[in-house]
């Protein structure tokens, strides 16, 4: 095992331990709850070194999930900022930061027009309109344009390791604004026009699956929720299935990190360096809390069967195979080389669950991912029972 690899256990799945394998939990969960608005890091009380120079940062969104980690840890680092959205999402956060209120549906760029920054982060964007549109703005105002885009973006997801090199999707609907049926192809095209505006001056930033506190899709937050609760665990596939993700203030440090050492290219995001295990994630959500909680793994087939999806009902998991036999298997070195660095998984868990539980109760009424308790139990039932009659 790497030593980065090492680290980014430690405390987590080597603390936990798989589940299936019966280990026990490490920590008791002892943290205050947060609201998303002001969900933090665990170690934000942390000295931080300032950057070698001050830069005047423009970030477009920076209100909603990955933005508030950017903001924080550019000001920890000494940067000035300003935050260009329509004012309708967390419109109370930061009010020592400029804000300048247009709205990209519309084309209202107004507030930014003879402005000047050294850097543009883009955040929110899925339309190429939208990268064309600020770049007849901001073109020629700004030495840095930073694109976050997804690993959507990519063709195919059959090739172990695969790079930035490899082949992004195309449409024949270049026009569009679906960005639910279109949203790879369109995050492509959005690239492409960022990179045709600010040429070599431009960074396109690929995650993957983004997770950690703030985050209200639930994609990874059901986990830690599910785990907490205890019992008997639905869980998907089997223990070594490959499995990504990154902790959203890890991305947005690294992309601060791009500001400041101005690293430009293509650049995959996800983690951890080296191939993580569905068990291992597993392990490491148990690492973080006290918990009965069990696993039963259950074979992807019989889950398709029972129409449990993949991603939706079980998240942060796809089988591997076939067309999707390396969707949660992609190249980090890039970006590893230009010092993309990960907190422990375990910390991520904890920090999630934090946030979770310092939500109202009707926000926690239903989970946005993962299965209802009663259909996970009679999945369960009915996969106990197959195997009796075998």
């Amino acid at each position: 095992m790497s030593p980065n690899r090492r680290d980014f256990l430690k405390s987590s799945a080597a603390l936990g331990g798989a589940i299936g394998l019966g280990l026990t939990a490490a920590e008791q969960l002892n943290a205050a709850p947060r609201r998303a608005s002001e969900a933090v890091d665990a170690n934000a009380s942390a000295v931080v070194d300032q950057a070698p120079k001050a830069l005047r940062i423009l970030i477009l969104g920076g209100t909603g999930f990955i933005g508030p980690h950017q903001v924080r840890y550019a000001q920890s680092r000494g940067h000035t900022l300003t935050l260009f959205n329509r004012g309708k999402t967390n419109p109370a956060l930061f009010p020592d930061i400029e804000k300048l209120q247009g709205d990209r549906a519309v084309n209202d760029y107004a507030s930014l027009k003879g402005r000047d920054w050294d850097v543009v982060i883009d955040n929110p964007t899925t339309f190429p309109r939208w990268v064309r549109e600020v770049a007849a703005v901001l073109k020629g105002h700004t030495r840095h344009f930073l694109f976050v885009s997804t690993l959507s973006v990519y063709n195919r997801n059959d090739q172990i390791g695969a790079d930035e090199s490899a082949a992004v999707a195309t449409t024949t609907e270049p026009d569009s604004e679906d960005g639910g049926r279109l949203y790879g192809p369109l995050k492509a095209l959005s690239e492409k026009a960022a990179t045709q505006a600010f040429d070599d001056r431009t960074t396109i930033i690929r995650p993957g699956l983004i997770v950690g506190p703030g985050d209200y899709s639930d994609r990874f937050t059901y986990w830690p929720v599910r785990i907490h609760r205890g019992g008997e665990v639905l869980a998907p596939g089997t223990p070594n299935d490959p499995t990504q993700v990154i902790d959203a203030r890890d991305l947005a440090e690294f992309i601060v990190r791009c500001c400041e050492n101005e690293v430009f290219g293509t650049y995959n995001c996800t983690g951890p360096q080296s191939p993580l295990t569905i068990a291992e994630m597993m392990g490491a959500i148990r690492g973080a809390m006290t918990t009965d909680a069990y696993l039963t793994w259950v074979d992807a087939d019989f889950l398709a069967e029972q129409q449990v999806r993949p991603w939706g009902d079980m998240p942060v998991w796809m089988p591997p195979k076939g067309e999707m036999a390396a969707f949660m298997r992609r190249s980090v070195k890039r970006a590893l080389e230009k010092g993309l660095t990960y907190r422990p998984l375990s910390l991520t868990a904890k920090d999630t669950l934090d946030f979770y539980d310092g939500e109202p109760d009707e926000r926690k009424e239903k989970l946005r991912a993962g299965l209802d308790p009663a259909r996970e139990k009679e999945v369960l039932r009915l996969w106990h029972a197959k195997l009796e009659s075998r």
